[in-house]
């Protein structure tokens, strides 16, 4: 990718007012969502193979073309990347193992596959969020992770999370949400130095373009899971 990438443009000016009220329904209540039988079928596919791993479980969401989810594999040879993303013309279809490092690449919808995952109860060590869509616009809230209902399995999980975008609002955003359930974040310019590598397609083509980015990590381990959420049966939800 080149360096043509424009400045978002939002009609939001701070965090969402609406913010702390939608995370905290989600909070209190589960995800009804019907599962989708494509996201069921990759999830077995994947689960298969995460159920006789013993190390490190990563866990790399809206991966695009699954680079980040190399890059990951190849600095933690150790570790079993899972790379997730709902394009198939960005991901292609099936599963994928090979290059430096273990990963798998799949296309999925994360809406229902983060909640598989902590119903089969992965390892996960880490987490990474690098660069979703950001849905600027202000009546986009909901589809904004950390406004969204599966925003509460995206906890549960588990692990290091790292959230990265070049939309400085979306990780103040999420570092409010995560506030509200419980868990305290910093947001931090990202990179630190100037010889950091691009992870992504859209990380080069967004530094290319001049734009910063943010990110904040977290250990989610603290959170406290709802008890709606620890008792629901995961096949009537």
């Amino acid at each position: 990718m080149g360096g043509d990438s424009k400045a978002i443009i939002s009609n939001q000016t701070g965090v969402h007012e609406g913010l702390a009220k939608k995370v905290q329904r989600h909070l209190a209540h589960p995800f009804q969502k019907p599962m989708a039988k494509h996201t069921q079928t990759v999830f077995d596919e994947l689960n298969e193979q995460v159920q006789v791993w013993s190390g490190p479980l990563i866990f790399d969401a809206c991966c695009g073309v699954g680079e980040s989810t190399k890059n990951l594999a190849a600095a933690n040879p150790d570790a079993l990347v899972i790379g997730i993303d709902k394009s198939a013309n960005r991901i292609g279809k099936g599963l994928q193992v090979s290059g430096q490092g273990q990963y798998l690449l799949a296309r999925a919808d994360l809406n229902d596959l983060w909640r598989l995952a902590y119903w089969a109860k992965w390892p996960v060590s880490q987490q990474y969020l690098l660069y979703p869509n950001p849905w600027p616009k202000s009546e986009h809230l909901g589809r904004r992770w950390h406004g969204a209902p599966v925003f509460p399995y995206i906890l549960a999980l588990g692990g290091q999370l790292t959230v990265r975008s070049n939309w400085h609002l979306y990780v103040e955003e999420f570092a409010q949400a995560l506030e509200i359930a419980g868990l305290s974040s910093q947001v931090k310019p990202y990179p630190a130095s100037g010889d950091t590598e691009p992870m992504t397609p859209f990380e080069r083509k967004y530094w290319n373009s001049g734009h910063s980015s943010v990110q904040l990590e977290i250990d989610l381990a603290p959170f406290q899971v709802p008890s709606w959420l620890l008792t629901l049966d995961h096949h009537t939800s």
